[in-house]
């Protein structure tokens, strides 16, 4: 890869391992890829392709089925766009090509990097499929004719009960992140979708991990598949500098703002959990003086690219971002990451940090750690094969002293400005002359106006962070305990403080299972599945332990969330029914809705309405 011209996106050669490219591999050209996307790729500077994609992109334009292992990071989302980009028949209006991604931020990272390459390919015509965004656009779209869909499996589901995404002509199927899918309780949706297509496509599955249900999957679903294995680099680069510091989450803030302070950098991404998150950490920046801004997967494209071009151009110096924003993110001024909610998967944090210490230069990684989370910090040892060393929080003298440095040097650079000095000598002497003030006084004065007030020092009888207890405490669930809550999706958030109960309309009659709220909710609401209490499922309804403090955004999102194909219709849990008349109430109390089935399921309509589907078991 040139260094002058580094990829623009996770889905090349971010993460590859450092073996995938040698002075002997094959570029793009050697492929057998069409001019056109070719053109693309040397437009947007990528010369070599990765492991996996040296490997994936001849065997699929030979018309082979793939399954793939490979983490996120190693390039396929190239490996398998640019051979599809290379066969598409254009004067074809019904979709060829469907991906299915577990969440909307995947799906439209996808699009973005189907449309780049497709840049030198006028008419190529791309379109996202998700929960959240209306079905006018998405209608629309599809009534005009799309080569390429990306989309979630809910919403790829909903439209083909509807009747409106036709499936009949495709010829390539791509599951990405299969793994993640099943995870999220995608496992019937996909099985119902791949049923829906013809037995002639082209199957590519891609997936971190092969567990027995992707296995089973895979045999089922695709035809005599070359599978191919790529690991990619879980190490990180020697010359990125890994610290943590402990800290109570009420006042990271205050610690992230010290640390803006102090630390010698030159941009800094600050990662946090959620969507929301992002805006409200960047605008709390932003009010205490500091260039801020958000990007997370609401964004859109055009302000994502302004906001990185300022990033570059040096007038932003904090990005706060989610992880799937940041991906493919490579500016050379990003000199620290700072972890403000430390992930708990290992792959998160070296993708992470990987955004600094790029092409041989030196980078510093930060991580806040609650006192309840430093059980997390072996395991990234582990991932990352180097120590993270603790650090001390800057103190109120640190933090007075990097000001005191700073003026002085904003001294210095004035005094070197000579015209404008003398302009201003003369002023200063009028004033000393008629007032007869001496010019000490006159020059603090004047600081005094240039500083507002705000005060230049912070006041050390006010320093409100305090350190936690020391010490490293016992880690509160093993490594089995943990991946059991997992499963489960008993989450907890730091502490357990400012959960509630939660009422969603999807019980045990319709099949549904813990993990299958944990992925609707997160995935529509921007939810981490670390904001999750103890979920409840009831015969006719569930009780979801979520943040007391919902915003308003969170339940507009979830309005249309449908899961099992109802309609969760999601409302703060008022406990059992008191009494009175009206519907029988059972043991615990709760109204647990119609007791006899309505006979409809709201996913598939009537029954006596419904069509049998015809399954291809091929």
């Amino acid at each position: 890869m040139n260094d002058e011209n580094p990829p623009a996106a996770d889905d090349v050669q971010a993460t590859q391992p450092e073996e995938a490219v040698e002075a002997t591999a094959p570029g793009f050209a050697d492929l057998g890829l069409s001019e056109p996307v070719l053109e693309a790729l040397r437009a947007v500077g990528y010369e070599s392709p990765s492991a996996i994609q040296a490997e994936t992109i001849p065997t699929l334009l030979s018309g082979r089925d793939v399954t793939g292992l490979a983490q996120t990071g190693t390039g396929k989302t190239a490996a398998f766009a640019l051979p599809i980009l290379s066969r598409l028949d254009l004067k074809q209006s019904a979709p060829q090509a469907l991906v299915l991604a577990p969440t909307r931020e995947l799906a439209l990272q996808v699009c973005e990097a189907f449309e780049k390459y497709a840049a030198k390919t006028p008419g190529v015509r791309v379109l996202p499929v998700y929960g959240g965004q209306g079905y006018g656009v998405q209608l629309s779209a599809l009534r005009r004719g799309v080569h390429i869909v990306v989309g979630t499996p809910g919403r790829i589901i909903d439209h083909l009960d509807k009747g409106t995404l036709d499936l009949s002509e495709l010829r390539f199927l791509v599951l990405d992140e299969a793994d993640e899918m099943l995870t999220m309780g995608f496992a019937e949706d996909v099985e119902t979708i791949l049923a829906e297509t013809p037995s002639t496509k082209q199957v590519a599955l891609f997936s971190a991990t092969m567990p027995n249900q992707i296995r089973r999957l895979s045999q089922q679903y695709l035809n005599d598949p070359v599978e191919i294995h790529v690991k990619g680099r879980t190490a990180t680069n020697a010359n990125i500098t890994q610290r943590f510091l402990v800290v109570r989450y009420q006042q990271k803030l205050d610690a992230l703002t010290r640390i803006l302070e102090v630390e010698n950098f030159e941009a800094m991404i600050v990662f946090v959990r959620t969507k929301q998150e992002t805006e409200l950490v960047a605008e709390k920046l932003r009010a205490r003086g500091f260039a801020a801004a958000a990007i997370n997967g609401d964004v859109p494209q055009n302000v994502r690219e302004r906001t990185v071009g300022q990033l570059k151009d040096g007038s932003l110096d904090v990005l706060v971002a989610t992880d799937v924003a940041a991906r493919g993110l490579d500016v050379e001024r990003i000199s620290h990451v700072l972890n403000y909610d430390i992930p708990t998967d290992t792959e998160s944090y070296v993708h992470r940090i990987g955004r600094t210490g790029r092409a041989g230069r030196s980078g510093d990684a930060i991580s806040f750690v609650t006192p309840r989370e430093r059980y997390l910090l072996k395991h990234l040892e582990k991932a990352t094969r180097q120590p993270l060393a603790a650090m001390e929080l800057p103190s109120v003298e640190d933090v007075n002293s990097t000001r005191l440095a700073r003026f002085d040097d904003a001294i210095t650079e004035a005094l070197e400005q000579s015209e404008r000095i003398s302009a201003f000598r003369d002023i200063v002497d009028h004033y000393v002359r008629h007032h007869d003030v001496p010019e000490a006084d006159v020059a603090a004065a004047l600081a005094v106006v240039a500083q507002g007030d705000t005060p230049l020092l912070l006041d050390p009888a006010h320093d409100v962070i305090d350190s936690p207890p020391p010490g490293r405490e016992r880690p509160e669930r093993g490594a089995r305990d943990e991946r059991a809550g997992a499963a489960r999706g008993d989450r907890r958030r730091s502490g357990g403080e400012g959960l509630a109960q939660y009422r969603i309309e999807v019980g045990k009659r319709h099949r549904v299972e813990p993990r299958q709220i944990v992925g609707a909710l997160a995935n529509e609401g921007g939810l981490n599945r670390r904001d999750f209490g103890k979920i409840q499922i009831r015969p006719d309804f569930s009780l979801v332990e979520l943040p007391a403090d919902l915003p308003a955004s969170v339940y507009a999102a979830l309005a249309d969330t449908r899961i099992s194909g109802k309609l969760i219709e999601i409302k703060p849990d008022r406990g059992p029914r008191q009494g009175g008349g009206g519907r029988p109430r059972r043991d615990d109390g709760y109204d647990r809705g119609p007791r006899r089935d309505d006979r409809r399921d709201d996913r598939r309509g009537d029954f006596k309405d419904r069509k049998p589907r015809h399954k291809n078991n091929d």
